[in-house]
């Protein structure tokens, strides 16, 4: 996972979330030995369920681990070309008089703000990263499409 800029609200939120899911641990693992209890446990489908629970908190634990160890905390980078934690104004080539305004970072952020997030590993975010004002970039949509965009601005998150 590469770096992911987060403001400091974003950063507390998530660490808040984290001490929540490891605190819930023994919740979840009493419940498991509760459902275990029960019987046979090839058609104890309290057993699986809880088992299943379990693997998604520990599964979010670890990613939420990974980005908070990561994270680049704090005021959101200032610079002559689009990087992570810009918002960001674009237009469509086939439709030059719509424009778009999003933030690029971490989907993680999007509780904290109004804005669409976008991640800079998203199809769009890697082809405009580095770009300039006015500078046109292309991306290839899921569907195989060559998309270009334009970017029309673009100015350090403030949220």
């Amino acid at each position: 996972m590469s770096t992911t800029w987060l403001s400091q609200d974003a950063y507390d939120r998530l660490q808040a979330e984290l001490d929540e899911l490891i605190a819930a641990r023994p919740v979840i693992a009493a419940e498991i030995n509760e459902r275990r209890e029960e019987g046979d446990l090839r058609e104890n489908g309290g057993y699986h369920a809880a088992r299943e629970e379990q693997a998604k908190q520990e599964h979010r634990i670890s990613y939420l681990k990974e980005l908070l160890r990561d994270a680049q905390v704090g005021e959101a980078p200032t610079a002559d070309k689009v990087a992570p934690g810009m918002v960001v104004t674009i237009y469509f080539d086939d439709d030059k008089d719509d424009t778009e305004t999003f933030l690029l970072g971490s989907r993680e952020i999007s509780a904290t703000t109004d804005y669409t997030v976008y991640s800079p590993e998203s199809a769009l975010g890697k082809s405009i990263l580095g770009a300039s004002g006015g500078q046109t970039c292309t991306y290839t949509a899921p569907s195989g499409a060559d998309i270009k965009v334009t970017v029309v601005a673009f100015e350090p998150f403030a949220g």
